[in-house]
């Protein structure tokens, strides 16, 4: 396979600290590459480097064809032409932008840097169909696990200061790590009990010098000095095995237990009260946007203790309809034992000054020891609670505000796009608790993996129109393509029909047409003739259009 580029022992620190440093990759014509690893670890400054526009500490980065990237956008648009034309682009448009400029140089080596942030599932899916016609080789970032799956053949893995290669796409690269945590829980287990044994061991010994030390009672003192010799000799012999035991347990490899997810049981306000009951009913529900309608005639009910993703492209009103709810709108009915907790876009609820802990704490029901092992679930471990909310990246900014209204007085939680500016291990970490989670959930979330691993009921706007369906994501959409199939067969049942009548009224005007055709209601036969004829040739036309559709020659 041909080379396009070859990277050579690449070092690369942010400020005094280190990032990386990776001591062989290739990339090869074809290759389709995904890079995934925690937020901070260095991706997009790998592929800035991959893309020459940044310099390396160390090492080199050897390119043997045309590169193109396309840039992480966060923050809108930073084009001044856009600026000054009034017109700021969302980072859905400018993502859009990127991507098509970057298919249009036809470089050989595609760069890409979360190219699914700020896109709906639609769109997701139509990039993935570019990039798998794409001729040319792609290395891309990205925290979208189905993307990755359906896109990717091998994944770099950004993880303790270096870059590890695995074969496949995500699900591959998740079950071979899988694998590494049993061996290494199976290691570990071996190492415990090999040290208890030399420990006990040595416990023995200690206890044989021990009672070697007490002479025997009437015993003549030539017999106990003979007595002492042996006991010397046996005593050194005894405190030679310790030592050598000793050296062994100081000697075995050490291995790290694998970490374990602590369970998480939180208590529900009013849970009893609740079970069983619709936490929310929604009937006939309408909305507009700038004289647009968003939706209408949106009827649905949530029960206590579902977990229902509302789906749907973008500027379709998801938030809308979430707000809806929550102000209690005409046809809304939520019982006053219902306590919701509102996870917004805007992380408002964050005071910067103060750290995560305190953050969380001000508003939190449970105690400490609960609060300190659901931030450590959301991957703030040790004094990483102490930090302030303002020098927070991001994602970290997201998981501590979802933890301070997870924590919070509620028993049902709305949550708008918890999944946005998270790392995998965020999302594979937030996925775990809230699956864990007794209440009720109702999320946002245009992460497909996300969706298909926590809900279990799907509420869709599409086409101005709200659907509910109890069951999986999965479920959803084969229960979809059933639906599609069956108003297939119907259709086809109906042109079968109509192709039967057509062909039944071409055998009559072609059975007129075969004879002479006589004058009729003033007209001549000349001109009776001439509508058969025209008759025909729409009945042809249209049975020929039926057969295409039927798919017969």
């Amino acid at each position: 396979m041909h080379t396009l580029m070859e990277i050579h022992q690449l070092e690369a620190s942010v400020r005094d600290r280190h990032l990386f440093r990776i001591d062989y990759l290739r990339v090869g014509a074809g290759d389709r590459i995904g890079v995934v690893g925690p937020n901070g670890t260095g991706k997009t400054t790998l592929l800035h480097i991959l893309a020459g526009l940044l310099e390396q500490d160390g090492g080199t980065v050897t390119t043997h064809a045309g590169t193109a990237l396309i840039p992480q956008f966060k923050d809108g648009s930073a084009d001044p032409a856009a600026e000054q034309a009034g017109h700021q682009l969302s980072g859905g448009e400018e993502t859009a932008a990127a991507i098509d400029r970057a298919f249009a140089s036809h470089a050989e080596l595609l760069l890409a840097d979360e190219p699914t942030m700020h896109l709906d599932t639609a769109h997701i899916v139509q990039l993935e169909e570019r990039f798998n016609r794409y001729p040319g080789a792609i290395v891309t970032v990205s925290h979208d696990r189905a993307f990755l799956d359906r896109v990717c053949t091998r994944i770099w893995s950004l993880e303790e200061g270096t870059v590890k290669v695995y074969k496949g796409g995500y699900s591959d690269y998740a079950a071979q790590r899988e694998q590494e945590r049993r061996r290494q829980e199976q290691q570990f287990e071996a190492y415990t009990e090999k040290r208890k044994q030399l420990e006990q061991a040595v416990q023995l010994k200690a206890g044989q010098a021990r009672s070697m030390l007490k002479p025997p009672k009437r015993m003549s003192t030539k017999e106990s000095e003979l007595l002492k010799d042996r006991k010397g000799t046996t005593q050194k012999g005894v405190h030679q095995a310790i030592k050598a035991l000793q050296t062994r347990i100081s000697k075995l490899e050490k291995v790290e237990k694998p970490r374990e997810l602590p369970r998480i049981k939180l208590d529900i306000p009013n849970a009893a009260l609740l079970h069983n009951r619709a936490v929310v009913t929604a009937e006939r529900l309408s909305a507009h946007a700038g004289g647009r309608l968003l939706w209408q005639d949106a009827s649905f009910r949530l029960l206590a203790g579902r977990k229902a993703a509302l789906i749907g492209p973008n500027g379709c009103g998801k938030t809308t309809l979430l707000r809806t709810l929550l102000e209690g709108a005409d046809g809304v009915r939520i019982p006053p034992a219902v306590k919701p907790g509102y996870f917004s876009q805007s992380l408002d609820i964050l005071d910067p000054s103060r750290s995560v802990i305190d953050n969380v704490s001000a508003s939190a029901v449970h105690p400490p020891e609960l609060i300190r092992l659901v931030l450590a679930r959301l991957l703030f471990r040790g004094d990483d609670v102490f930090k302030p909310i303002g020098v927070l990246s991001g994602g970290e900014r997201v998981r501590a505000a979802f933890a301070k209204v997870f924590l919070s007085d509620m028993n049902m939680l709305i949550a708008d796009e918890p999944t946005n500016f998270l790392d995998i291990a965020s999302l594979e970490a937030l996925e775990s608790l809230l699956k864990e989670y007794e209440g009720t959930v109702l999320f946002v979330s245009h992460d497909r993996r996300f969706v298909e691993s926590v809900a279990d009921q799907i509420v869709e706007i599409e086409d101005r129109k709200v659907t509910s369906f109890d069951g999986t994501l999965q479920e959803y959409r084969e229960h979809q393509a059933q639906a599609a199939a069956q108003g297939h067969d119907e259709g086809t049942a109906l042109m079968e029909e109509e192709l039967l009548r057509v062909e039944t009224r071409l055998t009559e005007v072609l059975g007129r047409l075969s004879v002479p055709v006589p004058a009729s209601k003033g007209r001549t036969g000349g001109a009776v003739e001439q509508e058969l004829e025209e008759e025909f040739k729409r009945l042809s036309k249209q049975r020929s259009e039926l057969k295409q559709l039927l798919g017969r020659s």
